[in-house]
Formats: C-alpha cells, sequence, structure tokens
C-alpha cells in the first residue's frame, strides 16, 4: 500500500562530498541504497529494499521526463537529468541524477544511479521548465499528458540531445 505523503516546502540541501547511490532490478523495484539515499529519503534500509524507486517522486516531476528516462535505459544507454526528490516527511531534496544499466554477461540485470548535489544555476534552467511541463501535462489530461510535455520539450530543445543540454547547463 502506498503512503500518501503531503509535499512540503522543507528543502534539504545535499552536501558536496555527497553521492545517493542505489540499485534496482528491471522492474524498478530497489535492490540496493546507500546510507545517504536512506538519510535524505527518510525511509530505513527495510523500507526501500524491493520498494518501486518512486517512493521518493516528488509530484512536482513531470511524468514525461521519467517516460524519457525509461525509454533511454531500455535504450541501453546511460540518462543524466536534474530530479526533485520526495523524502518521507514530505520534505524536497534536487539531485543531478546518472542512471545506467546494469549488466551480467551482456544482459541487463537492472539499473543503478549515482545522484550528486544539483548545481543552482542548472536549477535556474530546470525548476521553469519542468513547472511548464507539469502545468501542460495537468492540461493535456492523464491520457495525453506524456506526449504534450514531451513535445513541449522538444520544442524548448530546437533539436539539441536531451543528454547533451543536461550536461550542458
Amino acid at each position: 500500500m502506498k503512503r500518501k505523503i503531503q509535499p512540503t516546502q522543507k528543502e534539504l540541501i545535499m552536501r558536496d562530498n555527497d553521492f545517493i547511490v542505489s540499485k534496482t532490478d528491471l522492474k524498478g523495484r530497489i535492490t540496493y541504497a546507500n546510507k545517504i539515499f536512506i538519510e535524505f529519503g527518510g525511509y530505513s534500509q527495510d523500507e526501500l529494499l524491493n520498494t518501486q524507486h518512486n517512493i521518493i517522486r516528488h509530484p512536482d516531476m513531470p511524468r514525461a521526463v521519467f517516460n524519457l528516462l525509461w525509454k533511454t535505459l531500455q535504450a541501453g544507454k546511460e540518462f543524466n537529468d536534474y530530479v526533485k526528490n520526495m523524502s518521507k516527511d514530505g520534505g524536497f531534496y534536487w539531485v543531478f541524477a546518472n542512471v545506467t544499466p546494469s549488466y551480467d554477461n551482456n544482459k541487463v540485470i537492472g539499473y543503478y544511479s549515482v545522484r550528486r548535489k544539483a548545481a543552482q544555476q542548472a536549477l535556474q534552467i530546470i525548476e521553469p521548465m519542468y513547472k511548464e511541463m507539469l502545468a501542460a501535462e495537468k492540461n493535456a489530461g492523464a491520457k495525453n499528458a506524456i506526449d504534450v510535455a514531451t513535445q513541449l520539450l522538444l520544442e524548448k530543445l530546437q533539436g539539441v540531445d536531451y543528454d547533451q543540454f543536461i550536461l550542458s547547463i
């Protein structure tokens, strides 16, 4: 049963040397969470293991971003992005995330993610963009939300690859 957590304005700021590390299976269930993940998420290791990684998803994140993440990973590529996560107490924290497929004998067996403190100057670009995408998703309705927000994103990128854009800000 998924708990309904009310988001708050309490921001947690990662330290410069923090790295949040997690591993998931192919379905996105957490198989490993380091102590920094446990600290910022506010969940115990027992609460995190075998739970969907989206347990920390903040409602301010556009669905289209996660759709892009899954498409990229399923194509066997790494994914970089700025992500607003939500802790168990409703607080939030921004991360710069790198997510990669994990392999065993050339077969993808899960995903590995390392997150670090997000750069403030990048968040000044990302936050308004995500707000606009989120508004587009809400206006479009559940059925068309991802397509509409993805189209908005592509228009903003003006032909630039998303990964190149993220790494350039």
